[in-house]
């Protein structure tokens, strides 16, 4: 895999990660919800117009574009795998910006993932 290749695969999965945050940013600042037929319009109104949701949905508009990029590059049988890293930027970014735990055995797990991801791209 060349490393421009690489760079758009890796954007596009920093971008993705970023929207898992963004997104779980804007429910933290929306609170705990419930889609239900009374509530529907004012908590639809309070999910369209968060900041942080309304940055996430953009930060997946541009991982799509730069994933087409990417899969017109490579194969996507060595691309889909390298999504395993937004994995480890959430756990990590999770903990650092988000409080969120982070034990060992999910640590373990993010080792794995870096494993395989690295044998993935040797191949």
């Amino acid at each position: 895999m060349s490393p421009a290749s690489f760079s758009l695969i890796l954007t596009g999965v920093l971008l993705n990660a970023a929207a898992q945050l963004l997104l779980k940013a804007g429910t933290n600042a929306i609170g705990h919800f419930e889609f239900q037929w009374r509530n529907l319009v004012p908590i639809g109104w309070q999910v369209a117009t968060e900041p942080h949701i309304l940055g996430g949905l953009a930060c997946y508009a541009i991982s799509v574009v730069v994933w087409i990029m990417a899969l017109s590059r490579v194969p996507v049988s060595m691309a889909y795998p390298m999504l395993s890293i937004g994995y480890v930027v959430n756990a990590v970014a999770a903990y650092w910006l988000l409080g969120e735990s982070l034990p060992a055995v999910r640590v373990a797990g993010i080792f794995v993932v870096i494993l395989g991801v690295f044998l993935i791209a040797r191949s």
